[in-house]
């Protein structure tokens, strides 16, 4: 077992298989040493696992939780393109929060996914990122995530 699957079964987590696209898109591409995901959403089995925006139906930490999942995927993604055991480093995360008027605690939400990355792949996790305040987000969910990573 790596590293990074032990990682995942200490915080009883599971990788996910990828999320189908809903659109026109694939959900990961490679271009020379780095790998693009498309923005995830936090599915589960198919499903969105929560709608609404932050700041008013949904509370920060089930945001926090979605962002988490949407990491999963991401990941998801980037293992059915070229295996986690190639990662180098997460380079870039860039998470979108679907906020209520006022609401400015979307760094608490991307945490989700941060400190996921941090946790599955240690110091090779810390990453450059973003966290933006958006008025809608497809199939109202509230959080999405896309991520850049380096591999071999």
């Amino acid at each position: 077992m790596t590293q990074w699957e032990k990682n995942l079964v200490r915080l009883g987590l599971t990788l996910p298989p990828v999320a189908a696209p809903v659109a026109a898109y694939i959900p990961a591409i490679r271009t020379g040493s780095l790998v693009y995901t498309s923005g995830q959403l936090p599915f589960v089995d198919g499903k969105l696992s929560i709608t609404g925006k932050v700041g008013a139906e949904v509370s920060v930490e089930d945001a926090k939780a979605a962002a988490q999942q949407c990491a999963l995927n991401a990941l998801a993604a980037v293992h059915d393109l070229v295996g986690l055991d190639a990662v180098v480093r997460v380079v870039k995360v860039v998470g979108f929060v679907a906020s209520a008027p006022g609401f400015g605690g979307q760094p608490a939400v991307i945490n989700g996914a941060s400190e996921l990355f941090g946790e599955v792949f240690g110091d090779a996790g810390v990453h450059a990122r973003s966290a933006v305040g958006v008025s809608d987000l497809p199939m109202d969910t509230p959080v999405e995530v896309e991520i850049i990573v380096e591999v071999r």
